[in-house]
């Protein structure tokens, strides 16, 4: 039998995962590092500094993802849609910790804005869900999409033997298609290309500030 939490317990558990969220080293994986067993070189400085800029960008964007999903949750109407979006939360925590792992042996350090985009992601994921079930999920699609697109492109761009990273970043793209397609297939709307566009363009403050930040 589910147990039904109230807006209160939902509450706590929110603002229980935003302290694992943004702490460093809280987050733990449930799933083994795709990375674990893989050797790679560290490369040249200034290979290491690109790769350790996208894992940057990377855990941001996990950083967001939980703060989408809690909001969602946190307002969503139908009971099976706040499951849907608190187990899709569950498994970007193995992605959050991969992406803080990968950077610590790269020697470097997650993004300091992060609790800004967590409380603007966090935000705009409450204020979807309080609209309807339908755009939430929708934009949870749209969301999965633009991060897809992101991966793809880090991909093509990452040092050619940095095979930890890419492990990391393959698994994600595979976890970040099915949250999109599991979205749509719940019901979420498919947002409209001017709207896409919009998102894009605020993805793009976020990837252009936590490279280097």
């Amino acid at each position: 039998m589910t147990r039904e939490y109230s807006l209160l317990d939902r509450a706590i558990m929110s603002a229980d995962r935003s302290l694992k969220t943004l702490v460093k080293g809280s987050a733990t994986a449930k799933r083994s590092n795709p990375s674990h067993a893989l050797n790679t070189s560290q490369g040249e400085e200034q290979q290491r500094r690109h790769a350790s800029g996208l894992m940057r960008i990377n855990h941001t964007g996990e950083v967001c993802a939980q703060a989408l999903y809690q909001g969602q949750a946190l307002t969503a109407k139908n009971a099976a849609v706040k499951i849907a979006m608190e187990q899709a939360a569950n498994e970007e925590i193995d992605h959050l910790a991969w992406c803080e792992q990968r950077l610590q042996e790269l020697g470097s350090h997650t993004s300091h804005l992060n609790p800004l985009f967590y409380i603007a992601s966090f935000a705009i994921g409450a204020g979807a869900g309080a609209i309807s079930d339908r755009i939430s999920l929708g934009f949870v699609a749209a969301t999965e999409d633009q991060v897809c697109a992101h991966l793809r492109e880090h991909l093509k761009t990452l040092p050619e033997d940095d095979l930890k990273s890419r492990a990391i970043i393959t698994q994600m793209l595979e976890d970040e298609a099915a949250h999109a397609t599991m979205a749509i297939d719940a019901g979420g709307q498919v947002f409209p290309a001017p709207v896409k566009k919009a998102m894009s363009l605020m993805a793009k403050v976020m990837t252009g500030s936590t490279y280097y930040v």
